[in-house]
């Protein structure tokens, strides 16, 4: 519901079409369903189960002669096909849905620039300009302050700055054109050259007391067509494609700067060759057999050659933390689909046995637990996942850790609840204790016994 009405928030009272928002919130309850079914089943199983213990309906069928494996087990069937049912929607339904919401979204706002303008950054989704602005004001929320745009129209660069106190648009809904009013504006374009050399022409100043933009808006109709394409909207056959390319790509960086920075080095004077019989008579430190400003000469230059290498490694650092976490980030999220998709088997089995022993149906107390405990899951499969895209961890392991853990605690719990006892048995821990005490009591009237 949450992450409906955020949705919907950024796209009703815009002028849109119902037909769109529809489309919209349907792509997006298609995006959540992987996630809201694993919670649907932990809750469910809590009360399911917790109203049968509570009304004593496990103590006749125990009577009766049947376990509670042998009576959850067409419940395990059934989450086990669930669990079948969560790994195509994360494999088919979850990419086709979010391919289809992001291009729509991106569409829409091209339709409706409105949409696409954000208070303090850069906004690059009108081609050819860069505007910013610090507040959005105004009764239909088409008013700025503090303005500044790059025009890069004519593709010189940022040549051309205009910064206005105060702007509006006019008419943007469905407009093939723009237009947007600069109220105090400040011009200004620096000039280049007919020879298009580095030698700047004298730069263009001018102020105005109203300035007025044309813009041409894309011609791009509302359509949820578009070529935006990310990981979330790749199946994993399209993954398993994807990722050998990105390790040949960042295996092939890694090798070309290490050969790079081996050459720069003259890493292959460095190895120890045989020498004649002459060579015996060289001292062991190999800076010892020069004169004093020949070992200076030779230091320095080391030490320069050392720094321009690091100084190279630095500014190929980002480079190289950038595919290496592409990569990281698509092997995770070809593990994490797989390892989420049994996420409804594995709650199930936590589920299912905390219900019996709690002894409590309805949608008080399960509904408290299902929310922790899924919270607790989902936010070790967030951790995890942020950990092996940083390389931290590797990335089966980011992407199984949720499992790792939760999996002991559903067979504790399930253990507990085939035995009917509670989550912790309190007389293991008190038991020691009472017979500590009972034994140092019995000592101290010994004793005084002994005395009299």
């Amino acid at each position: 519901m949450q992450a409906l009405w955020l949705a919907f928030e950024d796209i009703a009272g815009k002028g849109i079409d119902m037909i769109f928002i529809l489309k919209f919130l349907y792509y997006t309850a298609l995006i959540v369903t992987p996630q809201a079914l694993p919670i649907g089943v932990l809750l469910s199983s809590i009360m399911a189960l917790g109203t049968l213990s509570e009304n004593y309906e496990f103590a006749a069928a125990k009577s009766a002669g049947i376990s509670l494996p042998r009576l959850v087990r067409p419940l395990i069937i059934l989450t086990v096909v669930m669990s079948v049912v969560n790994f195509f929607f994360l494999n088919n339904v979850f990419p086709y849905a979010m391919y289809k919401q992001k291009n729509l979204y991106v569409n829409i706002k091209k339709q409706k620039p409105l949409l696409a303008f954000v208070p303090g950054v850069f906004n690059t989704e009108i081609p050819g300009y860069h505007i910013k602005f610090d507040e959005i004001y105004g009764e239909n929320k088409d008013q700025w302050k503090k303005v500044l745009i790059y025009d890069l129209t004519e593709r010189r660069g940022n040549k051309k700055i205009i910064t206005a106190k105060t702007a509006k648009i006019i008419n943007p809904e469905g407009q093939r054109y723009m237009t947007l009013v600069l109220n105090d504006a400040h011009f200004f374009e620096d000039h280049l050259n007919a020879r298009k050399s580095r030698v700047n022409m004298p730069a263009s100043t001018a102020t105005f007391k109203q300035y007025t933009i044309i813009i041409n808006m894309p011609k791009d109709s509302l359509s949820e067509d578009g070529n935006l394409q990310s990981k979330g909207m790749k199946t994993l056959q399209e993954l398993d494609v994807i990722i050998p390319e990105l390790e040949i790509d960042y295996k092939e960086y890694v090798k070309g700067r290490a050969t790079n920075f081996y050459i720069h080095t003259d890493g292959k004077k460095l190895f120890l060759t045989k020498t004649d019989s002459k060579a015996k008579k060289l001292a062991p430190e190999t800076l010892d057999n020069f004169e004093k400003s020949t070992q200076l000469r030779i230091i320095n230059s080391s030490i320069t050659k050392n720094k321009s290498s690091l100084d190279v490694i630095k500014n190929q650092k980002n480079t190289f933390k950038y595919k290496r976490k592409k990569l990281n980030i698509y092997e995770t999220e070809y593990y994490n689909r797989i390892a989420f998709s049994l996420s409804c088997l594995i709650l199930f089995f936590i589920g299912a046995p905390l219900g019996s022993i709690i002894r409590k149906g309805g949608f008080g107390l399960p509904m408290i637990l299902a929310i922790c405990i899924y919270v607790i899951y989902f936010f070790i499969n967030t951790f995890g996942r942020n950990l092996a895209e940083d390389s931290s961890i590797s990335t089966i392991a980011g992407s199984w850790v949720s499992a790792l853990v939760m999996v002991p605690l559903g067979i504790f719990l399930t253990v507990r609840a085939t035995k009917d006892k509670g989550i912790f048995n309190i007389d293991v821990f008190l038991q020691p204790i009472t017979q500590l005490i009972k034994k140092i009591s019995s000592k101290k009237d010994n004793k005084n016994n002994g005395e009299l």
